[in-house]
Formats: structure tokens, C-alpha cells, sequence
């Protein structure tokens, strides 16, 4: 679903006259300020997925984030927000598709994926812990000689008498909470994707084929598709992954190219390194 359909960027001119306004300044940084004009680009136009390409520094996580504050975009990871940050924006505007409807927009970073897996695994080692303690308080209380004296020591009667009754494995699953599922970082964060991802939204996703294997990056390709074409979703990407690059339909920006332009996947820098490093070694296929 095509819910966005244009960006502008404040632009050269914008930008000069900004910057002429505040040169006495102490500041020698005017980040985001001064990335976009060498590239030229001074307009987005979206497809139902839009992916930005390009190496580190390339300002494919500047865009995402520019994009996300003048849509005021839901997110939860903190992001490099410079003083001049908020005036950028302000220059920015949107053209909206005039027949549709959607819920929210919402930003996925690298680290609110991160900080999932880690929260499953502190859950994780939370239940371990906790089953060693029941296991050592059903070996006391099988064992121990209890008498009740007063209404006070009614649960612990009846904690006595269910580790009399049944055996340590059942004593334990009475009285723990499941494991969250073990599974690797990559099911973890794939897992994390399809549980968060809703339909009749706009997505802003920064580098989610961190932590994914070459699998599991394909798997998350096929399900932001499927999102998109079912589900009503709108994807705004910054990648460069090939997996998800190839994805059918994508409108992809090269913001290594001079000027920044749309080109097919497969002219991409990145894809045909690897195009290149596997032609070399195809005979030991």
C-alpha cells in the first residue's frame, strides 16, 4: 500500500540561507546540514517499498531518521539527533497519497532488535535461576516434617504437600513460568519482526538484516513482502543487503552514486562484488 508518496529535502538554496543566518556560530558541525546537496538529492518519490543503498557514512540511516521526525514516527532506540537537527527537518515536507488510510509509522532499528534478544535472554537466565531455587525447595520440603500452626502457614502447607505428591518435574512446572523458546539471535529477530510488524502502517526499518543469516534475510524478504502486499504496509529500508535489495518491486536509491539515482538491484556496488567473488569461485561449487 502506497500511503506516503514524496519526500523534499530542504535543498541547496534552504540550506545556504540557513546556514548564512548562523556562520557565527561556534559550531564547525552542521549535521544533517551539508550531506544531501552533493548528492543531489533533493526529492524521494516512494513505492509501496522503498529501499536506501549505500556503505557506512553514506547517509542512508540520516535519511530513515529524517524521514521518521517529520512523519514523528513511533521509536524506541535513541538516535544521533544534532542541534540542527529539528531546523533540517522543518525545511522538509511530504506529499501524501489523498485515498488512503493509516495507522502509525513506526521506526526499527538494528538496536531495539538487539535489545529483544538480549531481553529474552535475561528471561532466559531469570527461569534458570528461578529452577534451581525450586528445585532445592522441593528437595527440602519432600523431606521436611511440617506442621501447620496457625492460617499463616497454609501455603506453605499446601507448597509441602504438592512436593509430596508429585515429582520434582512436575513440582516444577507448577510453579515456573516457561522458558521463552531458545532459539538462535537470527530465529530471535526474525521472531521479532513478525510479532511487531502490523498492518495499515508505515515502516521505517534501519539495517534489519543485522544479526540474520543468509536464511533467515531471505525469510524476512518474503515476510516484508508478504506484509506489504497483504497486509497493507508501507517499508521505508536502509540495507545493503542483497537479500532484501532483490526484493520484487522495490524502488532502491543508490546514495553512493553522484548524483544519488534509482537503479535495478543488480547495479548495485555492493551485489556485484559479491556477483564477481562468486563468478571467480564457481568451480569449487
Amino acid at each position: 500500500m502506497l500511503y506516503l508518496e514524496g519526500f523534499k529535502l530542504p535543498g541547496i538554496i534552504f540550506e545556504e540561507d540557513f546556514l548564512d543566518r548562523i556562520q557565527e556560530t561556534c559550531y564547525d558541525d552542521f549535521y544533517p546540514f551539508q550531506l544531501f546537496p552533493p548528492m543531489e538529492l533533493e526529492r524521494v518519490a516512494f513505492d509501496t517499498v522503498t529501499i536506501f543503498y549505500g556503505g557506512n557514512g553514506s547517509g542512508k540511516t540520516t535519511l530513515i531518521n529524517v524521514i521518521a521526525e517529520k512523519l514523528r514516527a513511533l521509536r524506541t532506540a535513541p538516535y544521533n539527533k544534532s542541534a540542527f537537527f529539528d531546523p533540517f527537518v522543518e525545511g522538509c515536507s511530504l506529499r501524501w497519497s489523498w485515498d488512503t488510510t493509516w495507522q502509525d509509522a513506526t521506526v526499527i532499528t538494528s538496536d531495539d532488535v538487539f535489545d529483544y534478544i538480549f531481553d529474552l535472554r535475561a528471561l532466559n537466565e531469570g527461569v534458570d535461576n528461578s529452577r534451581r531455587a525450586l528445585t532445592q525447595e522441593y528437595l527440602e520440603l519432600k523431606t521436611k516434617r511440617f506442621r501447620m500452626q496457625s492460617l499463616a502457614d497454609y501455603e506453605e502447607l499446601k507448597r509441602a504437600n504438592s512436593a509430596k505428591r508429585h515429582s520434582k518435574s512436575e513440582f516444577i512446572r507448577q510453579n515456573l513460568v516457561k522458558n521463552a523458546a531458545e532459539r538462535s539471535n537470527g530465529e530471535s529477530a526474525l521472531m521479532y519482526f513478525t510479532h511487531k510488524i502490523e498492518a495499515n502502517q508505515i515502516y521505517l526499518l534501519d539495517e534489519p538484516e543485522n544479526s540474520l543469516s543468509a536464511e533467515y534475510q531471505q525469510e524476512l524478504c518474503g515476510f516484508l513482502a508478504d506484509s506489504a502486499r497483504f497486509y497493507n504496509c508501507q517499508f521505508i529500508i536502509a540495507t545493503h543487503s542483497p537479500f532484501l535489495l532483490s526484493m520484487k518491486g522495490a524502488r532502491i536509491y543508490d546514495l553512493d552514486s553522484r548524483p544519488a539515482a534509482t537503479r535495478r538491484w543488480t547495479e548495485l556496488e555492493n551485489v556485484r562484488r559479491y556477483y564477481e567473488f562468486f563468478k571467480d569461485h564457481e568451480e569449487e561449487f
